[in-house]
């Protein structure tokens, strides 16, 4: 999308700088990559190309989990661009809800927990197709960062995710607030996703993601999807890291 990229604020509940802008009257995420905090287990300088690269792969699903997301210039340098969205405040697919209080039906509970008042609370998340399939995506791109408000509760039932930097890495890095499938089947469709994606990789998409994170990262990525293909299971966390991001949300 060309046209100029005009900042509108900057969004401060993010760890690396983040702005609302606006390219003609379309309103826009931007992050810039010089704003980008250094971290132990990501090469610097590389968030935002993993971010497009996300969105190239929610595209080969086919899913459209990903809002559309892309690399250009803006007013302090190269970075990502991605459609804003009006989520819906009424809507929360992942939650903190009393122990006692969690939903019988509908919900999925991953952990308990105690509150500031020592309360036992549970996290919870709808138990949703929507929901499901953004599950297998985090799967397949290795994120490592799905919180709560990564979410986003969109009118009339779809779900969105955003914020797909910590992706990609050659290494285990999957932790998520959803693993209320753990070791369930996948259905037809979810394999024909993965199915999606593993084809192109070897074609149109794997060439499209050469210029956004590295050959032994596209690798690796086609392994997760050869994986889950062959196991056709929600995968169980493993490794020595935390299964989910803090914080939840």
């Amino acid at each position: 999308m060309g046209g100029e990229l005009e900042l509108r604020g900057r969004i401060t509940t993010a760890s690396n700088a983040t702005f609302l802008g606006s390219i003609g009257a379309v309103a826009v995420v931007y992050k810039p990559v010089r704003g980008e905090r250094p971290l132990w287990d990501f090469p610097d300088g590389t968030l935002a190309g993993r971010e497009a690269a996300a969105y190239l792969v929610s595209e080969a699903f086919g899913w459209d989990i990903v809002p559309r997301t892309w690399l250009r210039e803006g007013p302090l340098g190269i970075g990502m661009v991605q459609l804003w969205q009006e989520i819906d405040p009424e809507q929360d697919p992942v939650d903190l809800v009393l122990v006692d209080e969690v939903p019988e039906a509908g919900w999925r509970q991953v952990l308990e927990g105690s509150d500031e008042e020592d309360r036992t609370v549970a996290l919870i998340h709808e138990d949703s197709a929507a929901l499901r399939r953004m599950a297998v995506f985090d799967v397949v791109v290795n994120n490592a960062d799905r919180k709560g408000a990564h979410v986003l509760a969109m009118p009339g039932g779809h779900r969105h995710g955003v914020d797909h930097g910590l992706t990609f890495h050659v290494e285990h890095k999957l932790r998520t607030v959803l693993w209320g499938w753990l070791g369930e089947e996948l259905t037809a469709e979810e394999l024909a996703g993965v199915e999606r994606v593993s084809a192109r990789l070897a074609g149109d998409l794997g060439a499209a993601l050469a210029d956004l994170i590295t050959d032994g990262e596209i690798a690796a990525l086609a392994a997760r999807c050869d994986r889950l293909r062959s196991r056709r299971r929600f995968p169980a966390p493993s490794g020595g890291m935390p299964a989910v991001p803090w914080p939840l949300f």
